[in-house]
């Protein structure tokens, strides 16, 4: 694979369009591989994890790639890290640490490991460090979780709870101001707040997010496909009923559920 996206990026003889590309273009395609990778599991889809696992491996090839080219580092670099990192976090498998650990111990170590890497790179503040680049649901939570180590959280559901009805007001009355600015600043907050809930209840966001668009997709679906039988298009529906039909399809399935 590293020898054939060499090839492909070769300036003479490789492919026009990877040639033509760089870090910032790749990077999209990356992260959206990721999601691909994730996808395949929530279905369960294993055939298909095979090849979104290939796909992710090439993004890294291609990074690795142009890197290589700008004499930064090759891929060869990127494997050696990775696992000097893997070993240097885990003593009690590759050390001289033989001390029995928990699942919860060994989150504990590895979060204090990589607060020292951190403070080696001279990043000094709480949340220094947390990617810039993530998509902005994870980098919330990831911001959560980083200024609860350090005592800065609600102790339970409740104090979260309570801001977001604080949150959902001050929204109501941004929208009321018409201010698009306000009414932006506070949807985020709302957004905010609600993946704080979802950390405190145990629960990832995305992938809760994740859930609830695919419970959506399969009930307009099957809207859609009663329409269909009735000879109609959304379009020449009603709001009234396509809200019946859809309250017939949430019914349809809690009665399999049952």
């Amino acid at each position: 694979m590293v020898e054939i996206m060499r090839r492909l990026r070769d300036p003479q003889t490789g492919c026009p369009w990877d040639i033509e590309q760089d870090f910032a273009s790749i990077a999209p395609y990356t992260i959206e591989e990721a999601y691909e990778v994730a996808d395949a599991i929530e279905r369960q889809s294993w055939d298909e994890l095979r090849g979104e696992l290939g796909d992710l491996l090439l993004q890294s090839i291609y990074h690795a790639q142009m890197a290589d080219e700008a004499g930064l580092f090759d891929f060869e670099d990127v494997a050696r890290e990775i696992g000097d990192k893997m070993v240097a976090r885990h003593p009690h498998v590759f050390g001289s640490d033989t001390t029995p650990k928990t699942a919860e111990q060994q989150t504990a170590d590895w979060e204090a490991v990589k607060a020292a890497e951190r403070a080696g790179k001279a990043e000094t503040r709480t949340l220094d460090g947390v990617a810039l680049g993530l998509p902005a649901l994870l980098r919330a939570l990831k911001l959560q979780k980083r200024a609860a180590r350090v005592g800065f959280d609600w102790p339970d559901t409740g104090g979260v709870m309570d801001k977001i009805v604080e949150e959902s007001r001050e929204l109501a009355e941004a929208i009321d101001s018409k201010d698009t600015d306000h009414i932006a600043e506070e949807y985020g907050d709302l957004l905010f707040v609600m993946a704080n809930l979802g950390r405190h209840l145990g629960l990832d966001p995305e992938a809760a997010l994740r859930a609830a668009n695919a419970k959506f997709v399969r009930r307009f679906n099957a809207v859609e496909d009663r329409l269909q039988q009735l000879g109609k298009r959304p379009e020449q529906s009603t709001l009234e009923e396509m809200d019946a039909l859809w309250d017939a399809a949430k019914r349809a399935e809690r009665d399999i559920s049952d």
